[in-house]
């Protein structure tokens, strides 16, 4: 009788960087960090109770994912994004995303389907519960699957360095009110027309999809800009 090893290590164990670029990286798309709050070594470092040469590299990391910038004569700070930025990576996200779902539709690929509809069930429940964060990462899981699906893997490379910015522009879009329908509702009729290998209503769902949030969070961009 072979016994179950339920003491193997399944996963490589984190480091202490990787733990850091985690919490700031939350912090930040929680709002904990707002746009244009300066970033310094010493603080964090005291906060996260790690060496600042830790710090240093957690803030480099962030800084390619565009989440941080620096500014001259002023250091690191969380990334501002103005409503023409934003436009801007809209346009791109409609372009490759509204590719990337026709090609899965083509692909009609079951596991890829299978993950999609699961991502899409934890969506709802997490919109629910109110976990954001969760609506983040799951909406994440849904691309992931429809690009690597159509094999669009130079095209999902592309998006995951827009990353940091499209989490900032998601956690704002999702809490704004009525999302928690619209936006389920809308993958939804993207995934529909995967699964039934409709390429063209595929993308016309993901466009559709694209346009509502980018009118919402260029809004509220907008809307900040006028305070």
């Amino acid at each position: 009788m072979t016994i179950p090893n339920v003491l193997r290590i399944s996963e490589a164990p984190r480091t202490l960087r990787e733990i850091a670029l985690d919490k700031v990286r939350s912090a930040i798309l929680d709002q904990h960090f707002p746009p244009g709050t300066r970033l310094t070594e010493r603080d964090l470092g005291e906060q996260l109770g790690v060496s600042r040469t830790v710090v240093r590299e957690v803030i480099r990391h962030l800084e390619s994912e565009g989440l941080v910038q620096s500014i001259p004569n002023q250091g690191p700070i969380v990334a501002r994004l103005d409503p023409e930025t934003a436009a801007e990576i809209y346009e791109l996200r409609g372009l490759l995303e509204s590719s990337a779902a026709g090609a899965a539709a083509k692909a009609a690929d079951r596991a890829a389907i299978m993950t999609m509809r699961e991502a899409l069930s934890n969506i709802r429940k997490a919109y629910t519960d109110r976990n954001f964060r969760s609506v983040v990462a799951e909406t994440t899981r849904f691309y992931e699957a429809m690009f690597l699906s159509g094999n669009k893997r130079v095209a999902w490379d592309m998006v995951q360095r827009l990353n940091g910015r499209i989490s900032i522009l998601r956690s704002m879009t999702i809490a704004s009110p009525g999302r928690e329908q619209q936006g389920p509702e809308q993958l939804q009729k993207i995934l529909d027309a995967i699964e039934a290998g409709q390429a063209d209503a595929a993308i016309n769902a993901s466009k559709l999809h694209v346009l509502a949030a980018s009118a919402i969070a260029i809004r509220l961009l907008d809307l900040k800009a006028q305070k």
